[in-house]
């Protein structure tokens, strides 16, 4: 069911869901059913048994390690000097922002990988750890607020089951109770339009961890290639 569907049912509009004709007034169990049918599987399923609140198809990597991205010398003992150079910090800004072209990007590191070898090697290193720390506390920001939004998913999906099994239950009693009826279905209906949009947010934002990973990992190279 649509976005433009949901809304027009709770205009009171008549739709056709599933073969089953719906009505404000007659709202049929059987086009509840459907909408459930449609949004619980997705809340219901993690990929990964370790992180049950992980949605995305994409397997949980709570962090990325160095070693994946970095073939360089060992950025240890630079790991917080960089803390204190705001040269680098205006620099690992500019580099981080996904809004920066990697063109622009590559032009930023080699004007600020200047001097002999050995500056160069000291400047790298110093750069790519500061921006490791900070693209991988942005991915692990980006991953704990896609599972704080599949936890608010799995509790909607609930909510549509219990609102679903209450209408059935008022469907089965007094016709005196149509007004309970149309506010249930209405409420229904509006939940399926809420879970169906943090769906879609999800899916996007599933994709932004592996966008990050894949920007560090061509800064790194763009580093490294910059301090030859």
């Amino acid at each position: 069911m649509g976005h433009h569907d949901l809304a027009t049912l709770t205009a009171g509009a008549v739709r056709n869901v599933g073969g089953t004709q719906v009505t404000h007034h007659g709202f049929r169990l059987a086009a509840v059913a459907a909408v459930v049918c449609t949004v619980m599987p997705a809340a219901s399923h993690a990929a990964d048994p370790r992180y049950p609140d992980w949605p995305c198809v994409q397997a949980k990597v709570p962090e990325i390690s160095v070693a994946a991205v970095w073939d360089g010398r060992s950025i240890e003992p630079v790991a917080n000097a960089w803390q204190n150079e705001p040269k680098i910090k205006e620099v690992v800004a500019r580099l981080a922002a996904r809004r920066t072209p990697m063109e622009e990007a590559q032009r930023n590191i080699a004007e600020f990988l200047t001097g002999d070898a050995t500056s160069k090697a000291d400047r790298g290193k110093a750069l790519f750890a500061a921006l490791f720390e900070t693209l991988n506390s942005q991915r692990t920001e980006i991953m704990t607020g896609i599972e704080r939004l599949a936890r608010s998913e799995k509790a909607l999906a609930e909510q549509i089951r219990s609102d679903t099994s209450a209408l059935h239950e008022l469907q089965d009693g007094s016709p005196s109770e149509q007004s309970k009826i149309d506010e249930l279905a209405t409420r229904v209906a509006w939940n399926t339009r809420i879970f169906e949009d943090r769906r879609k947010s999800i899916r996007y934002a599933c994709e932004v961890p592996i966008i990050i990973e894949k920007r560090l990992f061509a800064l790194s190279r763009a580093i490294q290639q910059a301090a030859e």
